[in-house]
This record gives structure tokens, C-alpha cells and sequence, in this order.
């Protein structure tokens, strides 16, 4: 079935800089994603099986669920699934240059502890399908200003969706029945925060946190579902894109800024977690690929 796409690209060098398409079953999400622009996913009716980061989850519309540049995912639904995609590139509007403005990396994107969706109301997605309608109108008949409407509209988009995801968060740390998330979590959090630099591996910060690593290592997976090895690498990555993203600094300065003696190293590192090369990841997605946003 044909699709309508209401695309912009960037007349800089001609790659999809914003677009926005409906979608009426899960096709567009198979096989396994890895974009090199954000995505924000609309479901407005159905349900769908999602992996994501080799993670599994049942959801259910309506519902909105937002992926970073490269983050693995996939969606399946023997049923109708319907709703709105929008795909924008870092040289359109780059989250992390705006995460102040907009408080949404660490909340819609880049978040190593939640779920990456958050449930809707009824008058929710009424009013992301609003902004939806705007957006198109806007793509449609490009006017004075029209780059500058549009991120007018993303942002909009984007703090509302902060908001909501911002006021679940108590609900989403209460898992395995009504027993909140223990204080030693919120602990382990800081100390990733604080020392993911230098820390890389999981003993470091079970000795920080005076608890036995194979404890830590038992709670964090009943929380979070991941391994505190994982926790910690998704860290650093997500410090290793911000740096790719928003400098010009030779990778081989950052990995030292990241703790990794060798350059050969972290680059494999870097491929491993994120499945491509961190030079690749730059031309793609980060600084050489725009300045602008």
C-alpha cells in the first residue's frame, strides 16, 4: 500500500533532514532499526510486540515511543497498527545541543534505565495529532520561515512528551508488584553519572557502593533488566555520540577523555555497542554532517 511521506531534506547535502508518514501496520519497523536520525512513533490504535536494545515489551495504543540515532528496534503486530512517524536528523535540531531547553535527552532519548514509550490519554494524542496536522501543513507549503516553524512545532512536540514521561517516571520505577525502587539504584545511578569516565568496570562500582558485586549485579537486573555491565557501556556511549555529535575532536581525544588508554580499543568498543564505527557515527549523524539546529 503506498504511503504518503512529507519529507524536507537538506539542501546543504541532500539527506532527509525532518519527516513525518502514517502508518497502518508494523511493516515500517521490520526488520530491525537502525536509523541515523531520531524517531518519535505515534500509536493511535492497536498493539505491537517492540524489541528494543534487546529488551522485550507488549504495548499497547495509545501510546508514544522515541528512539536515538542507531538504537535498535523492531516492532511486530499480526493486527492493524496505526499512527504517525516523525524522523528528524541532528542537523535539523540536535538533541544535545537543546537538552536544556527542552529536558528531553535522558528522558524521551538516551535513557539507560526506562522503557523507551510512554501511555497516552485520549486527549494526549488529540493533541500530538494537532501538531502533526501543523507540521504537514507546513511541510506542504514551504513560506517565509518555514525551517523556523517547524522547529517551533518539534519542540512543542518535544516538551510535551518530556512532560509526560517526566510525570510516569514514579509509576515506571515501581516494578515486580508496588516496592519502589531500592535507594541503592538511585546510588548506582550517580555513581555511573559521576564516574563513567574512569569506572568501566562493574567491581568498581560495588566497591563504591560497599555492597558484594554479585548482589548489585542481582538487584539491577530485577530493576532494570540489563546488566550492570550494560548499564555502564551504554553510558559511555551516550557520552562518546554528545562527543562525536557536538565537536570536532579526533576520536582518539576522546577516548582518552573517556578513560580508554587506546584509540583502537574504544573504537572497538564503540562498534560493539552501537554496531557501527564512531567515525561513521560522526559522518553520519554528529558535527561533520551539520551545524546548524
Amino acid at each position: 500500500m503506498y504511503t504518503t511521506h512529507y519529507t524536507m531534506i537538506d539542501p546543504q547535502n541532500g539527506n532527509l533532514a525532518f519527516r513525518i508518514f502514517p502508518f497502518e501496520d508494523a511493516s515500517s519497523f521490520q526488520p530491525i532499526q537502525r536509523l541515523s536520525f531520531f524517531s518519535l512513533i505515534l500509536i493511535q490504535e492497536g498493539s505491537a510486540h517492540l524489541t528494543a536494545d534487546f529488551n522485550e515489551y507488549q504495548i499497547d495504543a495509545p501510546a508514544l515511543l522515541a528512539f536515538s540515532p542507531y538504537q535498535p528496534f523492531m516492532m511486530q503486530s499480526s493486527a492493524p497498527l496505526k499512527g504517525w512517524v516523525i524522523n528528524f536528523h541532528a542537523a535539523f535540531f540536535c538533541i544535545f545541543k537543546h537538552h536544556e531547553e527542552i529536558s528531553s535527552n535522558g528522558l524521551l532519548f538516551n535513557n539507560i534505565y526506562q522503557p523507551p514509550y510512554l501511555q497516552l490519554s485520549p486527549q494526549d494524542v488529540l493533541h500530538f495529532e494537532m501538531l502533526i496536522e501543523q507540521m504537514i501543513v507546513e511541510i506542504q507549503k514551504p513560506e517565509l520561515a518555514q525551517y523556523e516553524l517547524l522547529i517551533s512545532y518539534l519542540k512543542i512536540v518535544l516538551i510535551k512528551a518530556a512532560r509526560l514521561k517526566l510525570d510516569q517516571q514514579p509509576a515506571l520505577k515501581e516494578e515486580n508488584g508496588n516496592t519502589k525502587e531500592p535507594f541503592v539504584l538511585q546510588k548506582l545511578k550517580d555513581a555511573i553519572e559521576a564516574h563513567h569516565r574512569s569506572k568501566h568496570s562493574a567491581s568498581d562500582y560495588a566497591a563504591l557502593l560497599n555492597i558484594s558485586p554479585k548482589a548489585l549485579a542481582k538487584i539491577t537486573k530485577a530493576y532494570f533488566h540489563k546488566t550492570l555491565t550494560d548499564l555502564i557501556s551504554e553510558r559511555i556511549i551516550i557520552e562518546a555520540k554528545r562527543e562525536l555529535y557536538l565537536t570536532s575532536k579526533p576520536v582518539k581525544e576522546i577516548a582518552f577523555e573517556l578513560g580508554f588508554e587506546d584509540e583502537f580499543y574504544f573504537s572497538r568498543f564503540f562498534k560493539k555497542n552501537a554496531e557501527i564505527s564512531p567515525q561513521y557515527y560522526r559522518d553520519t549523524v554528529g558535527f561533520a554532517a551539520g551545524e546548524r539546529g
